[in-house]
């Protein structure tokens, strides 16, 4: 095996309610060839299944933004993969493992990561658990009532004491060091600093999974698994439809004989006509606004980021197409 640098990750760890250790310092280890990754991840197998936590870091990450690191936390020690010094090769390694069903992907808020992913790689991201999605239901099982487009943060969720209740600092300092300079992540070698941000972007992530599966009822479950194949293909437009992506998990025998079933849920992508973005987002966000506060669906943009001319709607069959009516009402022309 080749040999790969490793640096002594902060301790000490939450513990872990599945039973893994999470309360002694692991190694980070820069992975710049695949011989350097764990086995059991290169080649995903029904007899070795793996949950690990999971992160991109880039340049403006999107499509055409650079994914320079991806972060892979296991619970014995946290891999850094330098997609610089590795090239394309290296993360074309890694397909398998992140395609697989085999291996669960524990991640904050995939929606960019999957993109760059897609366009960069052509790595179809699959058999994600996004803890944002899963935030939001736990907090709907509570009974808590969540504005429109009102997501926890990362940050938010460390602080949490439910999950680990511990302040994020340094984020704020890696934030203003990337608003001086926008090429962080690019710059090699990686410094000391840039190694423990990306450590301590996942380093969490499986603690706060396990205590959210103690959580979620079975309901919850399918949402989060539905909702998670749904956002990781949200920026992902191609022509096929996503045909060529895995299937979205059906709803289950056990729920489908409640008095309440749940809905199907789906991702609408609508075409915003040139000039009328603003119109669909109204003064300072108005009427976007009033449409989510009406529609129990989420809806997403673009932006500067991209695609500019398109909105992403997901959410219940019958909300989506609610969504997507006041959406074209707000288009049309008023003479």
């Amino acid at each position: 095996m080749a040999s790969s640098s490793s640096h002594q990750a902060r301790g000490p760890f939450p513990s872990d309610p599945g039973g893994k250790p999470l309360d002694h310092e692991v190694p980070i280890r820069v992975v710049t060839e695949p011989s350097q990754l764990p086995v059991e991840f290169l080649n995903p197998s029904a007899a070795k299944q793996l949950i690990i936590g999971f992160d991109c870091e880039g340049v403006n990450l999107c499509r055409h933004g650079a994914l320079c690191i991806m972060q892979l936390a296991f619970p014995d020690a946290i891999y850094l993969v330098d997609a610089i010094k590795g090239g394309e090769s290296l993360i074309e390694a890694c397909k398998p493992a992140l395609e697989s069903s085999y291996i669960t992907k524990v991640i904050h808020d995939c929606k960019r990561d999957s993109e760059a992913l897609y366009f960069q790689f052509g790595i179809k991201l699959h058999n994600v658990v996004d803890t944002q999605i899963a935030y939001s239901l736990i907090e709907e099982q509570e009974g808590q009532i969540r504005l429109p487009g009102d997501y926890i943060s990362f940050v938010g969720l460390l602080a949490d004491p439910r999950y680990c209740g511990m302040s994020y600092l340094e984020k704020e300092e890696v934030r203003a060091l990337l608003r001086q300079d926008p090429m962080f992540w690019k710059h090699r070698p990686l410094s000391e600093m840039m190694i423990r941000a990306a450590a301590d972007d996942v380093r969490f992530l499986l603690c706060i999974y396990y205590k959210m599966m103690e959580k979620l009822n079975e309901r919850s479950l399918w949402y989060l698994a539905v909702r998670g194949a749904l956002y990781s293909r949200c920026f992902c437009i191609n022509e096929n439809n996503y045909a060529d992506w895995s299937h979205i998990p059906p709803i289950p025998d056990n729920l489908a004989i409640e008095d309440d079933v749940p809905e199907e849920e789906i991702l609408y992508v609508l075409d915003v006509p040139p000039g009328k973005m603003g119109r669909v987002i109204g003064r300072r966000g108005a009427s976007i606004l009033s449409i989510k506060e009406s529609c129990n669906a989420e809806i997403f943009f673009g932006g500067a980021k991209g695609p500019p001319d398109k909105a992403f709607i997901i959410g219940p069959v019958s909300q989506v197409r609610k969504a997507e009516a006041m959406l074209k009402g707000k288009m049309v022309d008023i003479y």
